[in-house]
Formats: C-alpha cells, sequence, structure tokens
C-alpha cells in the first residue's frame, strides 16, 4: 500500500490536492462535498485547493480483477496521476475503493505521493476509534463492497495487519450489495442502506463490530438513507474516512462536530 506519510496536516496550507476522479463519478462529486463540509472554514479562502479528473471511461475495476476484462485500468489511473501531478498536485487522493487494487501503479507513475482509502479507514477503526463509537474498538469489522475489493483483498490485508478480522457477505448478500452498486446507483437509480439490513444483521450476528462502507456508491446510498433506519449499526464510511484524512493533509482543520 503506498505511503501516505501517516502524518494528517503534514502538507502546509495551500497544498493542491489531486483527484483521481470518475470512478464513479456521482461518488467523486459526493466526495468533494464531504471534504467542503467538513472543513472548518469561515470563508473561501480557508478551503482546499482542489484539482479534479472526472474520467468516467476508466474501465471497470472489478471486472478487471475477477478476470471478466481485458482491460487494464491500471496503465489508465497511472497516466491520470501523471496529468494530476503535472498540474502541481501536491498529493493525490482516489475516491474509488476498488481502485486501490491498482494503487502501485499509481504510485510508481509519479512522486506525488497517494493518501489511499483504506489506509484513512483502516486508521480509522484501528487508531482513532475513542470517540467513533462507544465500546472497545472491534474485533471484526464487516465489509461492504465491490466483488473486486473483496476479492483484491485490499481491506482483508490492512485490517489482518492490526489483526482485525474481516467478514464479508454470503454469496446471496454479496448479490444484493453488488446489485446497490451496479444496478441502483451507478445506473442512476438510486437506493439506500435499507435494503442491505439483513445483510448487515448477518454480519453483526457472526461477530462485526462496525460495518464498512467499502465502496463509494454506498457512501452514496448512505446519503440517501433515511437516518435512524439503522440504529444498532455502526457504519464506518471510507469515503468519510478518506475525506477527513485528505482536509488534514491539506493542513486545514476539521470542523467540531466532524
Amino acid at each position: 500500500m503506498p505511503d501516505d506519510g501517516g502524518r494528517p496536516g503534514a502538507c502546509v496550507a495551500g497544498t493542491l490536492v489531486g483527484v483521481l476522479g470518475g470512478v464513479g463519478p456521482l461518488a467523486t462529486v459526493l466526495f468533494m462535498e464531504r471534504v467542503v463540509r467538513l472543513t472548518d472554514a469561515a470563508r473561501d479562502q480557508d478551503h482546499v485547493d482542489m484539482v479534479v479528473l472526472q474520467h468516467a471511461t476508466v474501465p471497470d475495476r472489478t471486472a478487471f480483477v475477477l478476470g471478466r476484462s481485458a482491460d487494464d485500468p491500471g496503465p489508465v489511473l497511472a497516466a491520470d496521476a501523471r496529468r494530476l501531478a503535472g498540474l502541481g498536485a501536491d498529493f493525490l487522493v482516489l475516491p474509488c475503493n476498488t481502485a486501490h487494487a491498482f494503487a502501485g501503479a499509481v504510485a510508481a507513475a509519479t512522486s506525488a505521493p497517494l493518501l489511499t482509502a483504506v489506509d484513512a479507514t483502516v486508521s480509522a477503526v484501528c487508531g482513532a476509534w475513542t470517540g467513533r463509537s462507544s465500546g472497545a474498538r472491534p474485533e471484526a469489522v464487516g465489509l461492504l463492497a465491490t466483488e473486486g475489493t473483496i476479492e483484491s483483498g485490499v481491506y482483508l490485508d490492512a485490517f489482518s495487519a492490526h489483526g482485525v478480522k474481516t467478514l464479508v457477505p454470503d454469496v446471496a448478500g454479496q448479490a444484493a450489495v453488488t446489485a446497490l452498486i451496479y444496478d441502483g446507483v451507478k445506473a442512476g437509480r438510486g437506493g439506500d442502506l435499507t435494503v442491505l439490513a439483513g445483510v448487515m444483521a448477518d454480519l453483526r450476528s457472526r461477530g462485526a463490530g462496525a460495518i464498512v462502507l467499502g465502496c463509494t456508491e454506498l457512501s452514496v446510498a448512505a446519503e440517501a438513507t433515511p437516518p435512524g433506519l439503522l440504529p444498532e449499526v455502526v457504519l464506518v464510511d471510507a469515503l468519510d474516512e478518506l475525506a477527513r484524512a485528505t482536509v488534514l493533509r491539506a493542513g486545514r482543520r476539521l470542523r467540531a462536530a466532524a
């Protein structure tokens, strides 16, 4: 996994963030909105400077990881990283969890470091759990993600390195997750997380102390979920964690409620 420096806020104010976007398009827009809303700002000049490449035609990440397509997203993402670095980006972010299977190609393409959603999310669970939820840090998390993200092992390996077990849905549960991602959000039909209530309940019954939203399309669905409908579920949203880490790495401050 590329090194994000492990130093939130290490970059000085005025840092330019390069966003490898379009994967998917709506999730990229939501990521930018989250960065804005999470920043402690009283004027325009207090916000994070970002340059965004909304490259929606990047080949499907899951299809390639699962061997269903020969179109490799890695070289495309690497070229995008070079384009953003050429525009002066000091560090890069990638608001697509499955695309982190190609993080090595992105990291090798430019000297601009990649701040990863995986590292930010694992850190939120394993390093900064106090204040996120009542109780101790979970010994296991449930992962809701694309089949490609699960197959790539980016979250399973990262959590395992911290002694946290990663639980994934059964076949029927994963089919429901995939349908919400591809047939719902990516297809422009929307949807919310309540359709996955049974999947989450199963993961919790198997020992998951928190549920990781490891797909930015699920972050979009979470935005559409009416408050209070999943009261017993502790959600850790990878898009939220990446947005928080981005604000800090860019040298800005988080809002008090963030």
